[in-house]
């Protein structure tokens, strides 16, 4: 049994190794066929469905609606904007065939959707009666990165992305705010990590865009992780592809549009900010099995066995809940479900039967208590309530333990964590940390100007903090 766990290389000898032994191990993906293409297997994927399910009815509070775009994209429609599609000519796919004749055109595999978004509202956008409209679609996308690792970059992905259009600035920019708000409402009180909300440098936002506000983490390690982004287009791609409206005064106009996403890179954020040397701790609320039930000794007790199956149908009326019967050990058990993340453990056996009560185990701090049967789904309840409440600060923690302000570019030496600096926004002092100290611009966070400080690198007078850090 002990076996099992040594299996899992620590985090504190190679994070790296870590990572991937967890994802293979804990059975969230297995490697395919294709380079950079992973199978999510049933416990990855309910994962991610949970996580669907919960963004899903979010946004369609705010009256987003779901749609379903093709998957090929002909290279002519891609060209209609240019600085789109070199931001992302290196990870293109095409298909060039089709049966066994050559295509007159080019198809390019989609790695994002804004041409196709784009070219529709074309067609369907004629008047403000018409606006505005909020469109989401979950898909997976390709792009062909050179190098991949589960969830953080793979060759096909898993994402939703959003995409709207508007009839004036001012509302398109709310909206982008309001779903990066939304995003961080997500991460902060469902996943249990704290972000960081703010908008991209330059260099750093999306092709095409505006203006790019992002979700930052940080992960065990110090790393930065990019969570999810929200863009505002302006009215470049309305520009682009001649999305034009009538509006109030019954002038024609171009519309403002904004666009958003989040992708299973999420998983890899969820494993790197509260996964311990034992395997996965997940959050409740997205956990697939929420408590799981092992009966204890039960082979030659039948009372063992008939009140940890009523146990089971009390608890799975309200959580996700799973009752282990198989052959395999306890303590084999035990560790199966550490790996797997549970939030919390039932162990009930003869000796707790006579007394009328059970062990109730945390994932999260490996906590144990006794506990009347008759209280058991108040106090489940509860705890998961506490189970998220400790990730969270546990996550913050972290976050504060490895964050500095500096005025010294000296501090980036050595260093892993983020690094918040009154900063000139020029090209060449960030080209200059990213290729010295690996560090790159992570956002310049919301209100939070700077008076009478200059830019460690060039000493030019700066107006806002940034923060940096090195990054997945």
């Amino acid at each position: 049994m002990k076996k099992f766990v040594r299996e899992i290389t620590s985090m504190e000898e190679d994070f790296a190794k870590w990572y991937t032994d967890i994802v293979v191990k804990a059975e969230l993906i297995d490697y395919s066929e294709v380079r950079g293409c992973t199978i999510l297997r049933p416990y990855g994927f309910a994962i991610w469905e949970n996580i669907t399910k919960i963004l899903d009815e979010k946004f369609k509070k705010v009256g987003v609606e779901n749609v379903s775009m093709p998957l090929l994209i002909p290279e002519s429609l891609l060209q209609k904007e240019k600085e789109h599609i070199e931001g992302f000519a290196p990870e293109v796919a095409w298909v060039t065939m089709g049966g066994n004749e050559e295509l007159s055109e080019k198809l390019c595999v989609r790695p994002t959707s804004e041409v196709l978004f784009c070219s529709h509202f074309a067609r369907i956008v004629h008047s403000w009666r018409d606006l505005p409209k909020l469109y989401n679609q979950w898909c997976s996308v390709v792009r062909w990165e050179k190098t991949s690792r589960p969830f953080l970059r793979s060759v096909e992905f898993h994402w939703q992305e959003g995409h709207t259009v508007h009839e004036s600035s001012e509302e398109a920019r709310d909206f982008t705010l309001k779903m990066l708000n939304i995003y961080s409402d997500f991460f902060e009180k469902i996943l249990c990590i704290p972000v960081i909300l703010g908008r991209k440098t330059e260099s750093e936002k999306f092709a095409g865009a505006e203006e790019t506000y992002t979700v930052e983490c940080m992960m065990k390690d110090g790393k930065a992780l990019q969570s999810a982004t929200s863009h505002y287009f302006g009215n470049g791609f309305s520009k682009a592809f001649d999305i034009k409206f009538t509006n109030r005064k019954n002038l024609e106009e171009n519309t403002y549009q904004t666009s958003w996403g989040l992708s299973t890179r999420v998983i890899a954020a969820i494993i790197m900010s509260h996964g311990d040397n034992d395997g996965l701790v997940l959050p409740p609320d997205i956990a697939p099995i929420q408590v799981v039930i092992i009966p204890i000794n039960f082979a030659n007790n039948n009372q063992v066995l008939e009140k940890s199956k009523e146990i089971f149908n009390s608890i799975g009326k309200i959580l996700r809940a799973k009752m282990d019967c198989s052959d395999q050990t306890p303590g084999w058990k035990f560790s199966n479900y550490d790996m797997k993340g549970v939030p919390i453990r039932v162990e009930i056996g003869p000796r707790d039967l006579e007394q009328n009560s059970c062990v109730i185990v945390r994932r999260d701090n490996r906590s144990k208590q006794k506990c009347g049967l008759n209280d058991l789904v108040p106090t489940i309840q509860q705890m998961l309530t506490e189970i998220k409440r400790n990730m969270y600060d546990v996550c913050m923690k972290n976050r504060d333990k490895k964050t500095i302000i500096s005025g010294r570019e000296s501090d980036f030496q050595n260093f892993e964590g983020f690094i918040k600096i009154p900063f000139c926004e020029t090209e060449e002092c960030e080209k200059y940390l990213k290729e010295k100290y690996k560090f790159s611009a992570r956002c310049i966070p919301f209100g939070e100007h700077v008076e009478n400080l200059k830019c460690p690198i060039c000493g030019k007078k700066s107006s806002n903090y940034v923060f940096f850090a090195k990054a997945y």
